[in-house]
């Protein structure tokens, strides 16, 4: 046991520290200068370009186009997360996926790339060539520069419900980048107690929980931060900080210590906003500064909405006669019906859908529609599993009630219901609704107030960080979710 402590601690002087920016930004460069340096040694074994600067000199755009593409297309498949790109049995393929695609577009567009080569030997290798430096290169990065990368060190202060709630966060999501020493806690009863937390391991629920420590109060927090080498503290305390505490933290502060509150890096690693844990930082579920406000933002999003429309609408016209025919078949009655939703600013509007349910479904009352739901016809199913039924949201959007991507709408009688039990539940009436959201990608449609609760933390999350490239994202998704039958 003490041979294994003392080798434990020559590792940790073998390694080195690294803040997530500086991990960001060690990875961007080598897979620029293995992307590029690929490109260009495929540009050499062709005839016709000889490799030296006045190349890169003279054909500023090729790079820039390329580098431009990587980014673009390493953006969804998540190259830069931190934890996935730490991981090679999750990074091999996401890797592989977005150079081959990145390559592959920018040698098929026309004009701007070097003109493809007239024999297949020498594109087999401009296609080859980057990808294989970009997977040796992270290879390299998994197996031997990420195992010298010290994790962050995270203390947590508050071994109550926030406090666990983030260390089981930390854990589950990001045992890469962060690992947890333990708790810091003014409760006398708590000191030296041990703090149950349910994890995961691979995505599976471990069947015993793992045991933190609480390491002491906030009056030997600078020890405890120099004993453990802690990095980061984390705030989960949710009542008034006395003046000790800010003190105490200020002087951790001077010694290179990072103070995060818990809202804000639960919000950072898990996509979504904890509205049970803000105490006092209404602001973090209540943006009253978000793109959505600004009329540059309104304008680019209107237009990305009606260019989503135009060939939405392409594939209804097609689709329309024989999608119309087999609900009727199926159950005889109205092809497409509506209901009364709330829309931004909790304006009501009627929003359209191909008929999934048998006629009468709810009766005049508003019903959550569950998984395997009796009500839903057989046709039904595979609408709401393709996301076909959605597509008569169109007509909604080219009348501005809708967006393509945005928080689902809600009848009135559930949001009154959900208003009264889950706080913040209006925040989601500051965007317009959408067909496709950041909440149903992440949490599919929801059965319960437990589910509103987990969607309406993932809607303040788009709300506060809205952007055309999160909305390709959710598209993206919801694509690639329509296409493996993964709708409720």
């Amino acid at each position: 046991m003490v041979a294994k402590i003392k080798n434990q601690g020559k590792q940790n002087k073998e390694q080195f520290s690294l803040s997530n920016t500086d991990r960001h930004l060690l990875l961007v460069f080598f897979d620029l200068f293995a992307l590029n340096g690929g490109f260009l040694l495929s540009l050499s074994y062709r005839q016709d370009y000889e490799l030296n600067w006045i190349l890169i000199k003279d054909n500023p755009v090729w790079f820039l186009l390329l580098n431009g593409l990587w980014f673009s297309v390493g953006y969804f498949f998540q190259i830069y997360n931190l934890e996935k790109a730490g991981r090679f049995d999750s990074a091999f393929l996401r890797v592989l996926s977005a150079g081959f695609l990145t390559v592959g577009i920018f040698n098929f567009i026309p004009y701007l790339p070097p003109v493809l080569p007239p024999s297949r030997q020498p594109l087999f290798i401009s296609v080859l060539l980057p990808v294989v430096l970009l997977f040796f290169w992270r290879g390299l990065y998994n197996f031997g520069i990420r195992s010298v990368i010290k994790q962050s060190r995270v203390l947590i202060i508050g071994a109550g419900r926030a406090g666990k709630v983030i260390c089981r966060a930390l854990h589950d999501q990001t045992q890469m980048v962060y690992q947890v020493v333990g708790f810091i806690d003014d409760d006398p009863q708590k000191i030296r107690d041990l703090i149950a937390i349910d994890l995961k391991d691979n995505g599976e629920k471990l069947e015993t929980p793992v045991f933190f420590s609480v390491l002491g109060t906030s009056e030997k927090l600078l020890e405890i931060v120099s004993q453990q080498g802690v990095t980061i503290i984390v705030l989960a305390v949710t009542s008034k900080m006395s003046g000790k505490l800010y003190q105490v933290l200020s002087d951790s502060m001077q010694q290179g210590v990072q103070i995060v509150p818990m809202p804000m890096l639960y919000e950072q690693i898990t996509g979504k906003v904890p509205v049970e844990f803000i105490g006092d930082q209404w602001s973090v579920a209540m943006p009253l500064i978000h793109r959505g406000q600004t009329r540059i933002w309104r304008v680019i999003k209107r237009i990305f909405d009606l260019i989503w429309v135009f060939w939405g609408l392409i594939f209804l016209a097609a689709a329309f006669p024989w999608i119309a025919a087999a609900i009727y078949l199926d159950s005889p009655g109205p092809i497409i019906y509506h209901q009364k939703r709330f829309g931004k600013n909790g304006i009501p509007f009627k929003m359209y859908k191909f008929r999934s349910m048998i006629i009468e479904a709810e009766r005049g009352k508003a019903v959550w529609a569950e998984k395997n739901d009796p009500r839903i016809t057989r046709v039904g199913k595979f609408l709401r599993k393709m996301h076909l039924d959605e597509f008569p949201q169109f007509i909604n959007i080219i009348k501005g009630e809708m967006s393509v991507v945005g928080p689902r709408p809600e009848r009135p009688q559930i949001v009154e219901q959900l208003s009264e039990q889950i706080p913040f539940y209006r925040v989601r009436h500051a965007v317009k609704p959408g067909m496709a959201g950041w909440g149903l990608i992440h949490h599919g449609y929801g059965a319960s107030v437990e589910d509103a609760s987990v969607k309406l933390q993932y809607d303040l999350y788009y709300i506060k960080n809205q952007s055309l490239w999160l909305d390709l994202y959710i598209l993206s998704k919801t694509l690639i979710n329509a296409i493996g039958f993964k709708g409720r």
